[in-house]
């Protein structure tokens, strides 16, 4: 064999072993989708399969796990053959799920969602506190998801990368108008379980922090001293859950958290009090008890309103896919959704939209009567995923009811409203805020 032909077929083997082969013989596809009515392409999330479910991830693309965002068009490397494609933009729009195949010529595929519900319109604008992925892509990210607030969370126990990198100027971020980003999410995740620093100016020291040294509750106490305005327990059933209630030190607590994933749940409590499986069976389980733990903190008469956060880029989940919905009067402003969100004129889901009010008061308002009160409850729910019934949980008790509905309340307490989706391998769901009495 000649030296050229040596060197070819050395070439030949490398590329073979890398897969660069197939990659040498695709087409530039161009994927494009677009809202229903409207010729402009739209922001997505991009589920893209081959025929061997292998994800299809572009080059250049902000990408994660099994999805890819895109600005509404983006050219991919395709061979010849058989692909599946899932298409989303938060719950605010219709999905897209199909099968296409790529060959000699088409090489151009479009695709189309509609929105079934546009909660801007209504006063309700949707963000989450939990984002592990790159701050520079939060912008795509979070027009791919339709969602006008994250916190991204970019130090947390060892990890301090802002001692080296200048701190931003201007905080939160804001563009497009109506959408903000803070890039200066912190967490401390310990043993006793994890807390979001969700607020600051700039990263509080908590490096030299071991498994249980000092206390969590010491560091966000140094976090208040420094002008903490927000701080969440990212989920109930941590251990030290309790022990942040009573020193006072949280501002929310995460019941749609990252356990609950698009297509599948992390089934076990992680480092926290582990659920009894024999009352918190299957997928739905962990959400289930999730829910409880809180209803018993609402019963101890402590007033403290729901989160959400997805986790993106730690565990499998999409930005945006456990948000909250706040509701504001007037001009958007993240101060407006931040303090909005911590008095409970809120709901969060992942997935079912459940816009509700009582007497037409939003969630979080106080009720104060010296006798018995009746409370009119009404209700507008949207949802790709079909459900059994809106829930009225009342006091830790729970009952279907259709709404509108006009139910009477006879002592001091706390009520709100649920809808579980029907879906087996995951807890899709939304909550309401609680309201008083």
């Amino acid at each position: 064999m000649n030296t050229r032909l040596m060197s070819i077929h050395a070439i030949l083997t490398v590329a073979i072993s890398l897969g660069w082969v197939g990659v040498m013989n695709a087409a530039q596809v161009t994927l494009t989708i677009r809202e229903t009515g409207r010729a402009e392409p739209l922001p997505a999330r991009v589920h893209l399969q081959d025929s061997s479910c292998k994800p299809v991830k572009p080059p250049g693309s902000p990408a994660w796990h099994d999805h890819f965002v895109c600005a509404g068009s983006v050219e991919v490397a395709l061979t010849s053959g058989d692909y599946r494609i899932e298409i989303e933009r938060g719950p605010e729009f219709s999905s897209v799920a199909t099968n296409f195949t790529v060959g000699e010529s088409a090489t151009n595929f479009s695709f189309t969602v509609s929105r079934i519900a546009d909660l801007v319109r209504e006063g309700w604008w949707s963000g989450e506190t939990h984002v592990h992925r790159k701050p520079q892509e939060a912008e795509l990210l979070m027009r791919a998801e339709d969602l006008h607030v994250a916190h991204f969370t970019t130090w947390w126990n060892k990890a301090a990368p802002w001692t080296t990198a200048p701190l931003p100027q201007r905080l939160p971020v804001r563009f497009d108008g109506n959408r903000f980003y803070h890039p200066l999410g912190g967490e401390d995740e310990r043993d006793g379980g994890a807390l979001l620093y969700l607020d600051l100016t700039a990263p509080l020291d908590i490096t030299g922090g071991t498994r249980h040294r000092p206390s969590s509750v010491a560091f966000a106490k140094q976090a208040r001293e420094r002008g903490a305005q927000w701080i969440d327990a990212e989920k109930p059933f941590w251990w030290d859950f309790p022990m942040w209630v009573a020193h006072g030190v949280v501002d929310t607590v995460g019941i749609a958290h990252n356990h609950m994933q698009r297509d599948g749940v992390l089934d076990n409590e992680a480092w926290g009090r582990p659920r009894d499986r024999a009352i918190y069976a299957g997928p739905q389980g962990n959400g289930r008890y999730t829910q409880d733990i809180y209803y018993s903190l609402l019963n101890t008469g402590f007033r403290l309103p729901p989160s959400a956060g997805s986790a993106s880029g730690v565990l499998p989940n999409p930005v945006g896919y456990n948000r909250a919905y706040v509701h504001i009067e007037g001009e958007f402003t993240y101060e407006k959704w931040r303090d909005g969100l911590k008095t409970g004129r809120s709901f969060v889901s992942n997935g079912p939209l459940l816009r509700a009010r009582a007497n037409g008061f939003l969630p979080g308002h106080v009720f104060r009567t010296n006798g018995a009160l009746q409370v009119l409850l009404e209700a507008r729910l949207d949802s790709r995923d079909p459900s059994a019934a809106v829930e009225l949980v009342r006091d830790g008790h729970i009952e279907r009811v259709n709404l509108p509905s006009l139910i009477t309340i006879q002592e001091s307490g706390w009520f709100l409203l649920r809808v579980i989706a029907d879906v087996t391998n995951t807890f899709r769901f939304a909550s309401t805020a609680p309201w008083y009495v």
